[in-house]
Formats: C-alpha cells, sequence, structure tokens
C-alpha cells in the first residue's frame, strides 16, 4: 500500500482543515487507518484511528472534539478534519495503514505503511 497524504498548510489559530490521504492499491479496506503527527524535536504521536468499516473512531485526548476522522472505501482515501485548530497542533502528520488486529490503534508499532507527512502550521 502507497499512500499520499495531502492538505496540509499555514493557519491561523481557530481556522480548519482537512487532512486527505489516498492509498493505492485494491486493499484499503482491510486496513484500519490512523492519523499521527511529529512537532520538531518531539516523537511521533497518535492523533486518530478508523476501522476498516469506519464504523469506530479513536481519537487522542488532545484532539478529541476538534478533529473528525473519516474515510471512503469507495475512492480508497481517509480524512481528518482539524477544527479550531491550535498553534499546539503545528506539526507534521502522517497516515498510516495497520493491521486489523495487534498493538493498540494508538502505537504506531500498528501501523505497516506510512505515507509522507504534510505540513500544518498554526500561528497564534
Amino acid at each position: 500500500v502507497q499512500l499520499q497524504a495531502s492538505g496540509g498548510g499555514l493557519v491561523q489559530a481557530g481556522a480548519s482543515l482537512r487532512l486527505s490521504c489516498a492509498a493505492s492499491g485494491r486493499t484499503f479496506s482491510t486496513y484500519i487507518m490512523g492519523w499521527f503527527r511529529q512537532a520538531p524535536g518531539n516523537e511521533r504521536d497518535f492523533v486518530a484511528a478508523i476501522s476498516r468499516s469506519g464504523g469506530s473512531t479513536y481519537y487522542a485526548d488532545s484532539v478529541k472534539g476538534r478533529f473528525t476522522i473519516s474515510r471512503d472505501n469507495a475512492r480508497n482515501t481517509v480524512y481528518l478534519q482539524m477544527n479550531s485548530l491550535k498553534p499546539e497542533d503545528t506539526a507534521d502528520y502522517y497516515c498510516a495503514a495497520g493491521r486489523p488486529v495487534g498493538a493498540v490503534v494508538s502505537s504506531p508499532s500498528r501501523y505497516d505503511y506510512w505515507g509522507q507527512g504534510t505540513l500544518v502550521t498554526v500561528s497564534s
């Protein structure tokens, strides 16, 4: 699976952005999908994840209520709608495809395939 993330940019605090991650291949629906982020000097942190069908979603406490993950299996795409952005949301955002079972969805070890980062910068 190859993943291509897009949608990052520079916005002011309080604004919204929607990230997209397009996957190649015909097996997209067999993977859970996740978003992680990494700020300079920090580790890669879990943001959100979604089950194969889209029926279950998971969020980091820091984004709960502001971010929404969704997927369109017909389009092989996962989205991250980010509202009420804060300067502390500034980071490179990565999408990832993971196995249906394994480590917890918030662990990077659950995911086998990673896209390139898309930079989100939130100014105050």
